[in-house]
């Protein structure tokens, strides 16, 4: 236990502890070394913040887009003089290579600058009557109080995809960081806190106590907004437990992405994207491909190059230079990725290349998985229908285009799905069939600040990110005139 106090919890605009000091340990997952300590807030954190998010609502939302505008405006342009630090603690703190978290801590960035200007387009419209002595006319106005739980496997992005339009609309928040990455979430509330957010528009509880600190959240009825990125299950439940005080809900859960390379792809390109989109973050992205369906005609060549690509990538510790696969979260994790490989062995799959929990030199962790290539996969696989979230890309052939979407679409999840062709008819046609939020056509990188990201089906309600983005946090007046 750490000798000093620990003031990771803010509310009301200050850092402090938690109720008689508790706290819990932080570890660096290629390690398991303790890299610091978080404050383990609780039911009565919890209530305190809502209140101070309740007290400063009225305040905040009176203040002009433009002003709101300014002050995210200015959290950007703290991120970027702080990048390099973000990305190091979010390396650290997570396991991610260095590479990706320099990306993720600048995809970050672009929530604050498109909703600072999102802020300025909220708007209503002018409806004609019936009668000639009445006008209608609507207004866009803040839900109120939200309460934002984010995830660890992209623990700053996800935080400024939430908190930028709820700022912006003129809401609230309450936020609840993952467990295992409450340093970098403490770090990305001092850039709004620097950047003058007034005190209670933003409030933060660190805590290990997820369901006691989320059952305060959504059982209030102060909160009017619960957004949640995490676990299809959790997901499930906290959305349930909302509707008892009919809060508005936005939920992005699990994924389970199909890659789809049809027979007039170039199979070599397809390959490379496969390796790329998989690999990012170690697969633990939700919109991580989770089955690859390659036309057989470029199977073989296919699996050839992805053997390559993934045999070339280096395993390491995330702060190290060069490393494209850093540690698994935990050892559960781990521990996934090898009931899934042994699963799809034992029911006849072919192991290209991995297939084990590795050691890396002079690091004692134990939550490395080698990158893996899985041949031969068939439906009857745990693999084909639990979420990996991990360094494993399984790989299956098909004959024709039917065949393939029912596979693809054979799914409760929703999220993304990808598609190689030089087809453009080919193109639209099998986008249309596939029942995924986001299609990347020979793209691996469908998403952007400026464009809504979300799924359907078991894969989440809403859209983050677009113009879309910022309607989840506003209700719609309408006002009838008699004139």
């Amino acid at each position: 236990m750490s000798q000093e106090p620990v003031r990771t919890l803010y509310i009301n605009g200050e850092w402090r502890s938690a109720n008689g000091s508790g706290s819990f340990a932080v570890t660096d997952p290629s390690t398991t070394e303790i890299i610091g300590y978080a404050s383990d807030g609780g039911r009565a954190e919890t209530e305190e913040a809502i209140i101070a998010a309740q007290a400063a609502l009225g305040p905040w939302s009176s203040t002009t887009a433009y002003e709101r505008a300014a002050v995210l405006s200015k959290a950007h342009a703290l991120l970027r003089e702080r990048h390099e630090e973000l990305a190091q603690l979010l390396s650290q703190e997570q396991g991610k290579p260095i590479r990706a978290a320099r990306t993720e801590v600048t995809y970050a960035g672009d929530f604050l600058s498109w909703f600072a200007e999102e802020a300025k387009r909220i708007g209503g419209v002018t409806i004609p009557s019936a009668r000639a002595d009445q006008r209608f006319i609507t207004m866009r106005q803040p839900v109120g109080v939200v309460a934002a739980i984010t995830p660890w496997n992209y623990p700053i992005s996800m935080i400024t995809r939430k908190l930028a339009p709820a700022l912006a609309a003129g809401c609230t928040a309450v936020l609840k960081p993952a467990a295992q990455t409450p340093l970098l979430a403490a770090a990305t509330i001092r850039l709004f806190e620097d950047a003058g957010v007034p005190a209670g528009v933003l409030n933060m509880i660190t805590s290990q106590r997820a369901a006691e600190v989320g059952d305060t959240l959504v059982e209030s009825p102060i909160v009017r907004k619960l957004t949640f990125t995490g676990s299809t299950a959790i997901g499930k439940m906290l959305a349930a437990k909302a509707a008892t005080t009919l809060k508005r809900v936005s939920v992005e859960l699990g994924g389970h992405a199909p890659f789809i390379v049809m027979p007039d792809a170039d199979p070599v390109r397809a390959a490379k994207g496969a390796a790329l989109v998989k690999f990012l973050n170690t697969g633990q992205a939700c919109i991580s491909p989770n089955r690859i369906y390659v036309h057989r005609s470029l199977y073989e060549t296919f699996l050839a190059t992805l053997e390559q690509r993934v045999g070339a990538l280096k395993v390491g510790k995330g702060t190290t230079e060069g490393v494209g696969i850093g540690p698994l979260i935990d050892n559960r994790a781990t521990e996934k990725m090898e009931s899934q490989v042994g699963d799809a062995r034992e029911k006849g799959a072919r192991v290209v290349i991995g297939g084990r929990r590795i050691a890396v030199d002079g690091l004692d962790g134990e939550n490395f998985y080698a990158p893996t290539v899985l041949a031969d996969v068939t439906p009857e696989m745990l693999i084909s229908s639990e979420e990996t979230f991990g360094p494993i890309a399984a790989v299956a052939p098909f004959d024709d285009e039917d065949e393939v979407i029912r596979l693809a679409n054979d799914t409760e999840y929703g999220l993304a799905a990808y598609l190689y062709t030089n087809d453009l008819s080919t193109a639209i046609r099998v986008t249309e069939r596939l029942k995924f939020g986001m299609v990347g056509v020979n793209d691996i990188n469908p998403t952007s600040a400026a464009a809504p990201f979300g799924g359907v089906k078991a894969s989440g309600l809403g859209r983050e990110g677009g113009y879309e983005g910022i309607d989840e946090y506003l209700d719609t007046k309408l006002v009838g005139i008699a004139v």
